[in-house]
C-alpha cells in the first residue's frame, strides 16, 4: 500500500521515496506525490528516479507506474518523485470548479443525474442527464460560484475512512462531497470561471469549465 502524500500536501512538487515492487517496466513506491488517473482526474506528469512516467494507474490502495523499458530500478532504492506543477495546479483548481459547478446544479435541480465528468488541466467537463438546455442554469451558476470565489473560503480534505482510502472535502456553508483528487486549499484560487453547453444527444447535456491560466504559486 502507497502513502499518498498529495493529500498531505497538493502542493508538493519534489518527494524523496523509495521503490517498494518491481515488475518489469513498472514500479511502486512506498510513498508519492504522483497522483494516477481517479474520479476522472487526469494523472500528474513527471519523473520518477530522473525517468518520465509513462502511466500512471490505481492498482487496489496503491499506484503503478509505468517507466520506460530498461529503467534499473530495484526494490530499495531511493528515488526521486517530481511533478509538473503548473498541470498539477490546473487540475487541482480545475478539479473543485467542477464539483463546485456540480453541486451548485445539485441545488438548483434537485433529483438531476451526473452521468460523466472528466477533468483536464485546462478544462473539465460535466455530463448530466437532462432534455433540454442546460444553458438557462448558466447565469444562477455564474452568479452563486462568483460568490463563493469571492468569499475565498477554506477547502478542507480529510478521510472519511482511512484504511479504505476514502476522502471528502468541505466548504463550510456550502457543501461536502466525498472525492480522493486535489484540490487547492481555498475557493479564491478558483479566479474567474468561464461555462460552455454541449449537448451530447440522447438526452445528456455537458458543460464544460475553464478557468483562467494561473502561475503555480509561489
Amino acid at each position: 500500500m502507497t502513502i499518498k502524500a498529495f493529500w498531505d500536501d497538493p502542493y508538493r512538487l519534489r518527494h524523496e521515496a523509495r521503490v517498494s515492487a518491481v515488475s518489469g517496466d513498472e514500479i511502486r513506491l512506498d510513498e508519492t506525490i504522483f497522483f494516477a488517473f481517479s474520479g476522472g482526474q487526469e494523472s500528474d506528469a513527471g519523473s520518477i528516479g530522473g525517468h518520465p512516467v509513462l502511466e500512471a494507474r490505481k492498482d487496489g490502495l496503491g499506484i503503478a507506474y509505468r517507466l520506460p523499458d530498461g529503467h534499473g530500478l530495484w526494490v530499495g532504492d531511493a528515488v526521486a518523485v517530481e511533478i509538473d506543477g503548473l498541470r498539477r495546479y490546473g487540475l487541482m483548481r480545475h478539479h473543485f470548479a467542477a464539483e463546485m459547478i456540480l453541486q451548485l446544479v445539485y441545488a438548483l435541480e434537485p433529483g438531476i443525474d451526473k452521468v460523466g465528468a472528466h477533468i483536464g488541466p485546462t478544462k473539465a467537463r460535466i455530463d448530466f442527464a437532462r432534455n433540454g438546455s442546460i444553458s438557462v442554469l448558466f447565469d444562477a451558476l455564474q452568479a452563486r460560484s462568483a460568490a463563493l470565489v469571492a468569499a475565498d473560503l477554506p477547502i478542507i480534505t480529510a478521510f472519511s475512512d482511512e484504511a479504505n482510502h476514502r476522502r471528502y472535502w468541505q466548504v463550510e456553508g456550502f457543501a461536502q462531497m466525498g472525492c480522493g483528487g486535489t484540490h487547492p486549499r481555498r475557493t479564491g484560487e478558483i479566479g474567474r470561471l468561464s461555462l460552455k453547453r454541449k449537448n451530447q444527444g440522447k438526452g445528456v447535456e455537458r458543460i464544460e469549465i475553464t478557468l483562467d491560466p494561473r502561475p503555480f504559486p509561489a
